[in-house]
């Protein structure tokens, strides 16, 4: 298996995604295809003694920055290791696609130049979040800030594919961001999308779910528009790294406290464990013709090659595949409703 991995992007490009790639050839067996500056990226493997065995370089010119527009970007910065792996992905050259960089401009290049699934105008971007049970899939966590009754339907679909076969849970709970948990709660599209979610084939769609209960963990799978999606992504974590920051300043308070973090050294590294981010890998687009994976732009050495171990396993489980299948059940279902609706007027 083949994983494409821009070595530029993120900020701390190029040290953290080669040093991500060379670990992941190593505990995973998988070959990387590196684009970037080659020149920069043999000098920083040699200062920095990392191993370029199963890791074949592409030299990139350009690459998209952070402030730039990314349609433009996308459009003029033809050897940017973003084009060139979206490229390389789409003809076959490779079966996953790993980047830090730009997410507007990974959003855009995935939609025009990757393509979508039949049934999506563009992908979703979904994140897995750590939380009290175990972690949620939120999408769409900014992709699209407007989204249609039938996007947050095959939000609900894909989310729904991915957490089987990505994360191995047999029956995921799929839930509605609202403002109440009751049906009657929302804006007149959460109002619809209930409704239609209820009759949704292949998922299991528990209702609404409050913001204030998202953290708990009670669904697998958390659907809303990109704009509500980002900012529920955001505020957690704030108050993920504020809490954290707490309880480091209330052991540093004083000698007996100091001693109590000595017992309880074990549980707060694990719950650390637990809230960071970069064990979970990065954010799939989903509903691209292929694996896309968007690491998080601070992403260390262990964020990227946990991404590398996220596109691994989306590639051998046949993700866009199965999600192509289900998609194309509810489109039939939809049709089949639409057209016995017709025929009772």
């Amino acid at each position: 298996m083949q994983i494409i991995v821009d070595l530029m992007g993120g900020d701390n490009a190029p040290l953290a995604p080669l040093d991500g790639a060379a670990q992941a050839v190593k505990e995973y067996g998988v070959q990387i295809i590196g684009l970037g500056d080659e020149a920069l990226i043999r000098k920083m493997a040699a200062d920095n003694h990392i191993s370029l065995d199963g890791i074949r370089l592409v030299h990139c010119s350009e690459n998209i920055e952070m402030c730039d527009e990314p349609a433009r970007a996308v459009r003029q910065k033809k050897d940017s290791t973003i084009v060139v792996g979206l490229n390389m992905l789409k003809e076959g050259k490779g079966d996953a696609f790993v980047s830090a960089g730009s997410t507007g401009a990974l959003h855009v290049g995935t939609s025009l130049i990757v393509r979508t699934l039949r049934g999506i105008k563009r992908p979703a971007l979904a994140t897995l979040i750590p939380a009290q049970k175990k972690p949620y899939l939120l999408l769409d966590a900014g992709a699209n800030v407007e989204c249609r009754v039938d996007m947050l339907e095959a939000f609900a679909v894909m989310g729904s594919c991915y957490m089987q076969r990505v994360e191995g849970r047999k029956d995921p709970a799929v839930a509605l961001v609202n403002n109440g948990a009751e049906e009657s709660k929302g804006t007149p599209l959460l109002r619809e999308a209930h409704q239609q979610l209820k009759t949704t084939p292949g998922i299991r769609f528990v209702g609404n779910i409050e913001p204030r209960d998202v953290p708990s963990g009670s669904a697998d799978v958390v659907v809303c528009d990109g704009f509500t999606g980002n900012v529920v992504l955001k505020l957690t974590e704030g108050v993920a790294k504020m809490i954290m920051g707490m309880i480091k300043e209330m052991f540093l308070s004083g000698l007996t406290t100091k001693l109590a973090y000595l017992l309880l050294r074990g549980p707060i590294a694990g719950l650390k464990k637990q809230m960071d981010s970069e064990e979970y890998g990065g954010a799939p687009f989903l509903g691209a013709r292929q694996p896309v994976i968007k690491a998080h732009g601070s992403s260390k050495a262990k964020g990227v090659k946990n991404a590398i171990r996220q596109a691994k396993i989306c590639v051998e489980n046949d993700l866009c595949g199965t999600m192509q299948a289900a998609l194309d059940d509810v489109a039939a279902a939809n049709a089949a409703a639409k057209a016995a609706g017709g025929a009772e007027e």
